[in-house]
């Protein structure tokens, strides 16, 4: 009962003062699942893109810190081909910064910090890592060309109604997209390297 009324609380004050690029919403008839949109940051290789990401809450919540993963496929050190991020607010303590003073709002506004300010001493995704510290130039090109093939909202219209009844096929084929772009970028860099 206490996460359903914490959850409650939240979801309206996101909804009433939502950080500047972030929306949350409960998907139909599940308390425990929501999505939310993360906008990408000015003057960040993820300008203009638009990031969907499923939160699911625990049982124990808010004990325990959300279970949050990127829809969208997205190029960065701190999260993979799944859409997992490494984030100190995401894990318990001892080697996480999660307290139930924290909230949806607040990880959520770390997300988009997280996005703009990479942490590469701590990465899921190694070579993106490297990229970021010794190849900055390659690293900003291959996230931008993601942002513009993945978050970029074209045709708003015609693509709504296009997305609502494929958004589960997309996101299927969400992390098999990711993979397959990675190596294809990886075998693109090893031609370069070769030549």
């Amino acid at each position: 009962m206490q996460r359903i009324s914490r959850l409650k609380r939240e979801l309206q004050l996101l909804a009433a003062e939502p950080p500047p690029g972030v929306s949350c919403w409960q998907m139909e008839g599940r308390v425990d699942e929501l999505q939310a949109q993360v906008v990408g940051g000015s003057s960040t290789p993820y300008e203009g893109g638009v990031f969907t990401l499923e939160i699911k809450i625990p049982e124990r919540y808010p004990f325990e810190p959300p279970k949050i993963c990127f829809l969208t496929p997205i190029y960065h050190p701190n999260i993979d081909n799944a859409g997992r991020i490494c984030l100190d607010a995401l894990k318990l303590p001892p080697k996480g910064a999660w307290r139930p003073s924290l909230n949806i709002s607040t990880v959520l506004t770390s997300i988009q910090l997280l996005m703009a300010e990479p942490n590469p001493d701590d990465p899921l995704m190694a070579d993106i890592s490297s990229e970021f510290k010794y190849n900055k130039a390659l690293y900003l090109e291959k996230a931008k060309k993601w942002t513009a093939e993945h978050a970029v909202q074209k045709n708003k219209g015609c693509e709504e109604a296009d997305e609502k009844s494929s958004l589960g096929n997309k996101n299927k084929k969400t992390a098999q997209k990711r993979e397959a772009l990675s190596a294809q970028e990886n075998l693109e860099q090893s031609k370069k390297v070769c030549m």
